[in-house]
């Protein structure tokens, strides 16, 4: 019986989309999972069948009880870890008046976090009698993992992903030694790619057996929620998508983003104009917008050309690298439109990058340029692509006709945000895309998004690295060479805006001659289901 200890919720990307969708497919297998995270709202998960609370004392809350559609059942079980929710990104968490950093929190910290989840696990543990343990990111849960492994004498593996070697492991030395120390006593450590692998074997090369440890376990998607259409079908999953959103309130406001606007003025003051920006963002960031229906309704769904961005707004994800480009995109495609979904510090940013465009506004572009690593918490590195990209336009005296043509290109439909979409969601979205876009300017270890496009028959391109280039390279034998060259972008931000603004016009020429490719490839080689089975098989060998 295997459990996985999770830690964080399951809404949204990364490991969060990985956990829910290894734990679905191994339920519809007919497997028992217990896992270990701090999901708060179990119920909208159909593959959960029971979720327990465990309070500090000892008492167990059962937060949900029913009879499960599948084969086999999942059990979720959450500690309580008191205000404190050490994490390696700051975000905002429900329930948690403290979501720090963990390299900011000091150890008393640290091991009260840890005590809480062991006390919890090795509890579940004996009395479930579970055999075999999986960790989610190389700290803390793998440290967890350890210690219960060692008090019950069963086997446990980690999983690494990159956000904790970044942001912990890389960062700071007491995370370094508790990942090193579980990497040393795990039976296995699941690698999602080559990138991954290389950054493990990088940092711990001192480590006896690891690369006999190391095993790869492809990422996946769940390609029965995606499905090709043509564009005559594409308006009906539009009213899919609409049904699903109805009601949802909270997000983003047209009156929010029009007070943004407002608020940027001609205003030289760095730190108010910094301060209108941030008074701009109170809503809730992971909702749709607001006015995600009428934003719909500004596509013609069965005759412009659609661009897709999913991803979390942070410059490292390098939407703005779109957005510089579209004005060469919407010369060659008028009615071209880039549809962003996802949420995160650059929402505002974004939507100043794009008025400036389309105002041919020079000063506030200047001002993003140089001064929006302040928008996303002073990162310094948020925008010195596109600086560099527009510097160079000027150089060659062909800045003030791209802002003249973007002025007079880009219409207020030509980029729709839409907000902060679920896969409930997303399902219907995708396949009405003809491209998806994810530039990244870091290393991904495995885009999941970018599995979800090609199920969806949606053309992906993708930053020509790390674990993209290891996604690209899998599709790439099934298309013309040429055509395949079309789905790479350069990891230099300058070079791929000139590849986005090159290769997207080649990419709608082409049409739909490659959707039931892709379809065929995600089914075949990216299934959750074949990944499951050899998930579950690999765990449960181990002694």
């Amino acid at each position: 019986m295997i459990g996985i200890l999770h830690g964080y919720l399951l809404e949204g990307s990364g490991s969060n989309l990985w956990t829910r969708a290894i734990i679905q497919a191994l339920v519809k297998q007919g497997e028992t999972v217990h896992l270990f995270c701090q999901e708060n709202h179990p119920d909208i998960y159909d593959f959960i069948s029971k979720a327990c609370f465990y309070k500090t004392g000892g008492t167990v809350e059962i937060l949900l009880s029913r009879t499960s559609s599948f084969p086999g059942k999942c059990v979720m079980h959450k500690p309580e870890l008191g205000d404190t929710l050490p994490v390696y990104v700051r975000d905002k968490y429900e329930e948690f008046e403290t979501v720090v950093p963990m390299v900011e929190l000091p150890d008393a910290t640290i091991n009260d976090y840890l005590r809480r989840n062991e006390t919890v696990v090795e509890r579940v543990v004996r009395e479930q009698g579970i055999t075999v343990l999986h960790a989610n990111h190389a700290v803390l849960m793998s440290v967890v993992a350890k210690r219960v492994s060692e008090t019950c004498n069963i086997p446990f593996a980690v999983m690494p992903h990159g956000s904790a070697i970044e942001y912990a492991v890389k960062k700071d030395r007491r995370f370094f030694n508790y990942a090193s120390d579980a990497f040393e006593k795990a039976g296995k450590i699941f690698v999602i790619g080559p990138e991954i692998r290389q950054r493990v074997t990088k940092l711990f090369n001192d480590l006896p057996d690891l690369e006999q440890k190391m095993e790869t376990l492809n990422l996946g998607a769940d390609t029965g929620l995606f499905t090709p259409v043509t564009k005559e079908q594409r308006p009906q999953l539009i009213e899919n998508l609409k049904q699903s959103v109805n009601g949802i309130t909270g997000g983003k406001s047209r009156r929010q983003s029009e007070e943004l606007i407002r608020a940027t003025g001609d205003k030289e003051d760095f730190d108010n104009w910094l301060s209108n920006i941030h008074a701009c963002s109170s809503y809730t960031a992971k909702l749709p917008d607001e006015d995600i229906v009428e934003k719909l309704d500004m596509v013609n769904w069965k005759k412009d050309p659609v661009m897709l961005f999913v991803g979390r707004l942070i410059a490292s994800k390098g939407i703005q690298l779109i957005l510089a480009a579209l004005p060469y995109i919407v010369q060659k495609f008028p009615s071209a439109r880039l549809v962003i979904v996802g949420h995160g510090p650059q929402r505002e940013g974004m939507e100043l990058l794009l008025h400036a465009l389309r105002k041919g506004d020079l000063q506030l572009l200047n001002r993003i340029v140089n001064r929006g690593k302040g928008i996303e918490d002073g990162n310094p590195a948020a925008f010195s692509g596109l600086k560099r990209f527009y510097i160079e336009l000027d150089s060659k005296g062909k800045l003030d006709d791209y802002l003249g043509s973007s002025q007079k290109l880009l219409q207020e439909n030509s980029v729709i945000f839409m907000g902060y979409l679920k896969h409930a969601e997303l399902r219907w979205l995708f396949p009405c895309s003809d491209i998806s876009i994810f530039p990244s300017v870091v290393a991904e270890a495995g885009p999941l998004v970018f599995l979800e496009a090609l199920a969806s028959g949606s053309f992906p391109m993708g930053t020509y690295f790390a674990g993209m280039k290891a996604s690209i390279d899998t599709v790439a034998g099934a298309l013309a060479e040429d055509h395949a060259e079309l789905m790479k972008l350069s990891k230099e931000p300058q070079q791929a805006i000139a590849d986005i603004a090159e290769k997207v016009p080649k990419v709608l020429s082409i049409g739909d001659r490659y959707k039931q490719t892709l379809r065929s490839i995600a089914v075949e080689k990216f299934d959750w289901k074949n990944i499951a089975v050899r998930f579950s098989r690999l765990l449960n060998e181990m002694k």
